[in-house]
Order: structure tokens, then C-alpha cells, then sequence
């Protein structure tokens, strides 16, 4: 397990990993995790393991929202990682979500990711979801 990152770190860490969440861009997405990385979301709360069944999850999320941004507001370091505390901007239909969650971010040796856990209210998203369902 890689040692506590700074705060400085951590945001340059996040610099370079969330803007890979935007553009369709799978393979980029998970070049940033290690081959047996644990990734889990709101979508999926039993999470996924290992790269071939990630790069599965993501080509979808992705493809689904190929136009949504990701920034970090802030970093909490802690051992092996940080606590990455962040803001979406999500399309859907008209509008565009901003929605504010937490992920934690632990790294491996050798600084790719090996868990990632997402956390967020997504009950605005579900709700504006169908909602651009019912008038499109």
C-alpha cells in the first residue's frame, strides 16, 4: 500500500484521473486503475473487481454519459489514498445536474488505483432521468 499522499498530491492525482470520466473514453479510464482495482457506485453496490469486468462497467457509464465533467473540490488524505470530495456536471435532457459526492481513492504501489468506492444522493439524477424519459 502506497504511503499518505499530500493534499497536494492528491489534487495532482485528480488532475490527471477526472478528466477522464468525460469524453467516451474507457480504455483512458482504466489505464488509471491496477489490474485487480475494486470499483463500486450507487449503480452498482456490490461493486466489480478486477480490469476486464471494469473496462465492461465503464464502456457503458460512459457511453451513457459522454458529456458529463468531474472536479475536485477538495482532497483528504489519508493512508494509501485520499478522500476525494467532488462536483459532477451531469447533462440530462435540458438541464445540467450539479451534484456534489465523496469517493475514496486508495492507491497501489505503484500509483494506480486499486479501490475506488463512489458515494452520492443520486436520487435528483434517477428523478431528472425519467423526467427527460416522460418528454423525450
Amino acid at each position: 500500500m502506497m504511503d499518505t499522499l499530500t493534499i497536494k498530491e492528491a489534487r495532482e492525482f485528480a488532475a490527471r484521473w477526472l478528466p477522464a470520466w468525460t469524453g467516451n473514453n474507457p480504455e483512458l479510464l482504466t489505464s488509471f486503475y491496477s489490474d485487480d482495482a475494486v470499483y463500486l457506485d450507487p449503480g452498482i453496490p456490490d461493486g466489480v473487481q478486477g480490469k476486464a469486468a471494469l473496462i465492461e462497467y465503464f464502456r457503458k457509464l460512459l457511453a451513457y454519459n459522454p458529456d458529463w465533467v468531474w472536479e475536485q473540490i477538495e482532497a483528504f488524505p489519508m493512508e494509501g489514498g485520499f478522500l476525494n470530495k467532488w462536483l459532477a456536471r451531469i447533462p440530462v435532457g435540458d438541464k445540467v445536474l450539479e451534484i456534489v459526492g465523496v469517493c475514496l481513492v486508495q492507491l497501489d504501489e505503484s500509483g494506480k488505483i486499486r479501490r475506488n468506492e463512489v458515494y452520492f444522493d443520486r436520487s435528483l439524477l434517477l428523478s431528472e432521468i425519467e423526467r427527460a424519459r416522460q418528454s423525450g
